[in-house]
């Protein structure tokens, strides 16, 4: 009986290990399909053009973001302003890769955050069960009942006051130019407000997944060789929810970067004189009319960065669920 119980278990532990090399083998996979999907890799062209301009255009713009030439105020695309200048003559294309650098930001820190977040509770509660996933699924449903928009500009209005006043005493107590700058207010303060209203969809997705995996042969594979509770989590429930949620966190990008650009427009999110894409339509607004480059240039970016992270996530979607995409 003994020689039986101990060939269940070798039997169990050759299970879990077939499984770890199944998933390697579909991360190999995937990235096959993936690179087969041209619009798929015009979206990763877009999406890391996005990431080097933030990183970079700063210092290849032709002229500072704040620089005005009040004797060319208004000016449509020439061979000194490719993109021309808005009302107070500052020159278009080094705002757009400027704001670049605040989209970049935001997309990935305020994702990062709401996937943190998104994923601890969401790993608790599916795998906790009982009153802690009763809890937690109803403060998803709460958040998520909100229209997200209002929502993020409620958080920022509220908390940017609070938010300001803790910057000015950090610089009063430890005089660093870091706490100088208005900017990080407006920053923090969108961070805040869009990782808030983004971790629920997260943390439904991490939780359906981990339901749908705890009862699996590896999982238990895992436990009859003893293997502790939470390295079953950390090691083989989430590793193996990974592919729906990389796909989540692509639109999640696109979806940040959009919020943020609603935000400044609707002048709770970045303020003057940063450059963001939503500020820039919403000072320009008025001028639809006789400078409509102004609006468009701003708009068309905030388009094309969007549909480009959304082709990528579409190829990634298709290559991490092939049968969908067959459907």
């Amino acid at each position: 009986m003994a020689q039986t119980e101990a060939d269940n278990v070798e039997d169990l532990s050759l299970q879990l290990e077939v499984q770890q090399r199944k998933t390697r083998g579909l991360w190999s996979d995937a990235f096959r399909r993936m690179i087969r999907n041209r619009l798929s890799m015009a979206g990763l062209f877009i999406f890391l053009l996005l990431f080097i301009t933030a990183i970079f255009g700063p210092y290849l713009a032709p002229y500072p973001y704040m620089l005005q030439d009040l004797d060319r105020v208004a000016e449509g695309p020439s061979t000194d302003y490719l993109l021309g200048t808005d009302d107070l003559g500052r020159d278009m294309l080094s705002r757009i890769m400027w704001g670049a650098r605040t989209a970049g930001l935001v997309a990935i820190i305020s994702t990062v955050f709401s996937l943190l977040l998104g994923m601890l509770l969401g790993a608790v509660a599916a795998y906790a069960g009982n009153w802690v996933d009763w809890l937690i699924g109803r403060a998803i449903d709460v958040t998520m009942s909100i229209p997200q928009l209002l929502f993020a500009s409620l958080i920022a209005a509220t908390f940017r006051k609070p938010v300001a006043d803790w910057v000015d005493s950090m610089y009063e107590t430890t005089g660093l130019e870091f706490f100088s700058t208005p900017t990080y207010v407006d920053l923090i303060v969108v961070f805040g407000a869009l990782s808030f209203i983004q971790w629920p969809g997260y943390a439904r997705l991490i939780r359906g997944q981990i339901f749908s995996l705890r009862e699996k042969e590896f999982i238990e594979a895992a436990r009859a060789i003893g293997v502790t509770q939470s390295k079953i989590l950390m090691r083989h429930l989430i590793p193996n929810a990974l592919g729906p949620l990389i796909v989540a966190v692509t639109f999640g990008f696109s979806a940040a970067i959009v919020a943020e650009s609603g935000l400044s427009f609707l002048g709770v999110g970045v303020q003057p004189p940063q450059a963001s894409w939503g500020a820039m339509i919403s000072d320009n607004q008025l001028s639809w009319r006789y400078r409509p480059w102004l609006v468009a240039v701003p708009g068309l970016t905030i388009a094309i960065v969007s549909i480009g992270i959304n082709f990528l996530g579409d190829g990634l979607n298709d290559a991490l669920n092939p049968r969908q995409a067959e459907s």
